[in-house]
This record gives structure tokens, C-alpha cells and sequence, in this order.
């Protein structure tokens, strides 16, 4: 398959949905909804939700099965993108290439379209349309399946060990995979596994989607850890050496450049591994976690 052409044409469908889920921008208070949607349509691209998409064909689903949580965890991503950027933590000043929400916004509405996003995540999830289209059997779990890896638990925990890690020089690998498994791969894992159950997957398939997820989602942060050193600004879309220059607990400066490549190539192997009995219906999750390790942005 042509890996170029799935994603942008993935990218399209679900930029498409989110444009019909997301509250419209005259909506009042029409400044939140304008935060909102400048993040949102910022030009990410959409790896979460195409992960839950794959997935959920991989076992037989469709996309239509899956669409409304992956324009979810899309909305939850990128709240966690703001939140993120803010002065409070990273105090970034450019996300994907444009003036990061709170620079444009201000503090406060940042803030507030971080959490419209979240909230906005869960209405749509568990709104009555799609419970009748997919069971309240297979999207309760998905639902707490994604809230679990979302909060402290998962992302929110991992990001509070990155900002309590930084510029100790005595943090161990061990301390370096938690917070990558938790403030990334949680995520990731969750789009994989979501879209397994929509799709239908009994316990075998299941588990080797979560094996597969949580495979790209450490793998997906080691190259986010090497291309903030090998990568440039107008790149990866943010300042380039960021990591370093705040004293980030990473697997480079840890484990050093080069075996952080080839941990990355081990988790990619495993990942392809865990996708085998899927045979052609899982092609693009092979691709995919290929892409990961070799994308320069």
C-alpha cells in the first residue's frame, strides 16, 4: 500500500467528521469555540484516530464504526496539546507551526478549550446515536477503556512524573519508559484497543492489538525524543531541542542517540510481530509503525 496517500486521505475523513462534531465557531461564547477549532484544525496528523480506524478494520469493523471515538480521542489529544504548551508547563510558543492557543488566546481561554475538548470527547462517545449503531456492550468499555488512559492513571500521570523529572539528572531508565507509556503510549494503546472493540475482536485478537498498540506508542515517543535532537523547527513544528534545553527525562539522554534507534526498531519489530495474524487486513498498522521510526516530523 502507499502509505502517503492512506494517511492523507484518513486525514481528510476524519478532519472532515471533526469539522461536523466540533461546535461551530459562531456558536456563542463564540471565543471558546474559536479556541477550540484553532487547535484542532491546526494540522496535526491524526495518528490516534487513524490508528483506532486500522484497528477496527483489522477485526472486521468499519470506520463508520469507530469514527465518532476517534474524533474523540483526537479532541482529547489536542487538549492535552494546549494544556501542554501552556506557561504553566512547557511554555511553548509554536505547536505544528503556528502560535501555540494560549499565545493567540490568552492563558485563560486556553485553559477553558482544553477542557471543552475533553468534555466534548465524552458527549460525543456516549451520545444515544452511536450506543444504538455499535452496543453499549462494546462503547462502555471504549469509553472507560479511554477516560482510564486519559487521567492519572495514564496521560495526566505521565505528565506530572515529566514535570516533577525535569532537570534530575539522577532519573533512571525505569522513571524515563513510565513516563513515556503513560503521557504517550496510554493514549496510543487506547486507539488501538478502541478500535479492536468496535470492530468486534474476541480476546485473542484483543490482546494483540494491545500488544501492537503499546508497541508504537513507546516507539512513536523515542523518535519524538530523537527528532527533537536530529530534527529542525520548521520540521517537527515546535522549537528543536527543546528536550534538552529543559533538562527532559528522554530515552536519549539516557540511553544515548544510537540506542534509542535501535530500542525504537526492537518496538516496531515487535509491533509488526503482534499485527501477523491479521494477514492483509492489517497493512496499513504495519506501515503505519514503520512510518513511525522513519518520519522526519
Amino acid at each position: 500500500m502507499e502509505l502517503k496517500s492512506y494517511l492523507k486521505e484518513r486525514c481528510t475523513i476524519v478532519d472532515n467528521a471533526l469539522e461536523r462534531y466540533l461546535p461551530a465557531e459562531d456558536e456563542l461564547p463564540s471565543s471558546i469555540h474559536r479556541s477550540m477549532r484553532y487547535s484542532v484544525f491546526a494540522g496535526g496528523k491524526r495518528v490516534r484516530p487513524i490508528l483506532m480506524l486500522a484497528a477496527c478494520e483489522a477485526v472486521g469493523g468499519t470506520i463508520e464504526d469507530a469514527m465518532p471515538a476517534a474524533c474523540a480521542m483526537e479532541m482529547i489529544h489536542t487538549y492535552s496539546l494546549i494544556h501542554d504548551d501552556l506557561p504553566a508547563m512547557d511554555d511553548d510558543d509554536f505547536r505544528r507551526g503556528r502560535p501555540t492557543n494560549h499565545k493567540v488566546f490568552g492563558d485563560a481561554i486556553a485553559i477553558l478549550a482544553g477542557d471543552a475538548l475533553l468534555t466534548e470527547a465524552f458527549i460525543l462517545m456516549s451520545s444515544p446515536e452511536y450506543s444504538a449503531r455499535v452496543g453499549t456492550e462494546r462503547l462502555l468499555p471504549v469509553i472507560r477503556e479511554i477516560g482510564y488512559c486519559a487521567g492519572s492513571r495514564g496521560m495526566v500521570g505521565g505528565q506530572v512524573v515529566d514535570m516533577e523529572s525535569e532537570g534530575n539528572k539522577e532519573i533512571d531508565l525505569a522513571t524515563v519508559q513510565y513516563i513515556h507509556t503513560h503521557k504517550t503510549g496510554a493514549l496510543m494503546k487506547a486507539s488501538v484497543k478502541a478500535g479492536a472493540i468496535l470492530g468486534g475482536a474476541d480476546k485473542k485478537a484483543l490482546e494483540a492489538m494491545t500488544k501492537y498498540g503499546e508497541a508504537v506508542g513507546l516507539a512513536f515517543q523515542i523518535a519524538d525524543d530523537i527528532l527533537d535532537i536530529e530534527g529542525t523547527t520548521e520540521q517537527i513544528g515546535k522549537d528543536a531541542g527543546s528536550d534538552e534545553a529543559r533538562g527532559k527525562a528522554t530515552y536519549p539522554a539516557i540511553m544515548g542517540l544510537a540506542d534509542s534507534k535501535r530500542r525504537a526498531q526492537e518496538l516496531v519489530d515487535i509491533a509488526l510481530t503482534a499485527v501477523e495474524p491479521f494477514g492483509a487486513k492489517a497493512e496499513p498498522l504495519r506501515e503505519i509503525a514503520r512510518y513511525i521510526v522513519s518520519r522526519k516530523s
